[in-house]
């Protein structure tokens, strides 16, 4: 069981989209390009791994992996 949350900061995101590119089933922009969070929790190891390189690729550090 993969045990993680996925915390977005809509406040200091740029839109840049690239937490989108890195793991499209947990994250999508809004009209505005600011960051969604589909998917909250992790289920998987490999969904885990992307929600990992989506915190890892997002420009404004907008994007927290809490364990």
């Amino acid at each position: 069981m993969v045990s993680a949350q996925i915390v977005a900061k809509r406040e200091t995101c740029i839109g840049a989209g690239q937490c989108v590119f890195a793991d499209p089933d947990a994250f999508d922009q809004d009209d505005n390009g600011l960051v969604v969070v589909l998917q909250a929790d992790p289920a998987s190891p490999d969904a885990l791994a992307r929600a990992k390189e989506a915190v890892n690729v997002c420009p404004s550090r907008s994007i927290t992996l809490l364990a």
